[in-house]
């Protein structure tokens, strides 16, 4: 016969039977299941930016390309100003400390991409709201592809 373990008010199973991972497993895992940089990620975002600014500049000439990089930057800019904030030295003092450094970084994105679009009209002459916005959708969505095209995983067998 079949029981089913106890559960709390939200649903989930009693967590009494947790053993946490040995040294040697999780290396283990680690291997199995590698991390993506955060500046592979933006990295793939430029690149395809890049070919995003060309196609814009062909479809529309050098206004809806200047348009279209300036979509670009607001993108990759923040993406690189948050990068390089949480993977500074605080962010690996400990957990508490990462995940605040995480939220802050995080706004501090959002807020320079919202003063970069606010700045638009002042910055990019002749400039194509629609283009601008739709680079910067593309652009963003990218992190998907970077996330999907990591590097392949190691060969592991557990023995």
């Amino acid at each position: 016969m079949t029981t089913i373990k106890d559960r709390d008010e939200s649903g989930l199973e009693d967590a009494d039977d947790f053993q946490p991972l040995t040294p040697e497993q999780a290396r283990a895992f680690r291997l199995k299941h590698p991390q993506t940089s955060p500046w592979r990620v933006i990295g793939w975002q430029a690149m395809f930016g890049s070919v995003v600014v060309l196609c814009a500049a062909w479809l529309g000439g050098r206004p809806w390309a200047v348009s279209a990089a300036y979509g670009v930057a607001a993108v990759v800019l923040p993406g690189m100003l948050f990068a390089r904030g949480v993977q500074g030295r605080f962010a690996s003092l400990n957990a508490g400390s990462a995940m605040v450094g995480f939220f802050l970084w995080e706004l501090m994105k959002l807020i320079v991409t919202v003063v970069m679009l606010a700045l638009a009209p002042q910055m990019v002459v002749a400039l194509s709201w629609p283009v601008l916005l739709v680079a910067l959708v593309l652009t963003l969505k990218v992190y998907w592809v970077a996330l999907a095209v990591r590097p392949r995983l190691l060969k592991h067998e557990d023995r």
